[in-house]
């Protein structure tokens, strides 16, 4: 039996951000324990905010969804500076930066217009 999906499941956005969370969570499952609970933790729980307020936010109504929609924006522009960090105590690689500093350039564009599209 195929499970029907929901609204939010169908949407580019939901999908990249869950995506993303995924690769952040298996990078950060590297950090050394010193900063696991500290950036890796936080970073985790940015990425997961992304995928979390989208599927929140589209069963709300006009400034409710957009406050939601907002949540995923700001937690996608959260990521950035730990990325940043991590990529600066070479906690991952250039390469890994560059992956997940698009990924959040994107997810955050992607938010950007979807919460302009809502009335």
């Amino acid at each position: 039996m195929v499970r029907a999906q929901y609204d939010f499941e169908r949407l580019e956005v939901y999908q990249r951000s869950l995506d993303f969370a995924e690769a952040i969570f298996k990078a950060t499952e590297q950090f050394p324990q010193q900063v696991q609970y500290s950036l890796g933790d936080q970073l985790r729980r940015a990425a997961l905010s992304i995928c979390n307020n989208v599927a929140e936010g589209s069963q709300k109504r006009g400034p409710a969804k957009r406050q939601f929609y907002g949540f995923s924006l700001n937690s996608a522009r959260e990521c950035v500076p730990m990325i940043e960090l991590s990529r600066r105590r070479t906690l991952i690689g250039q390469q890994e930066y560059e992956q997940f500093d698009d990924a959040c350039f994107h997810i955050a564009s992607m938010m950007y217009a979807l919460m302009r599209s809502v009335q």
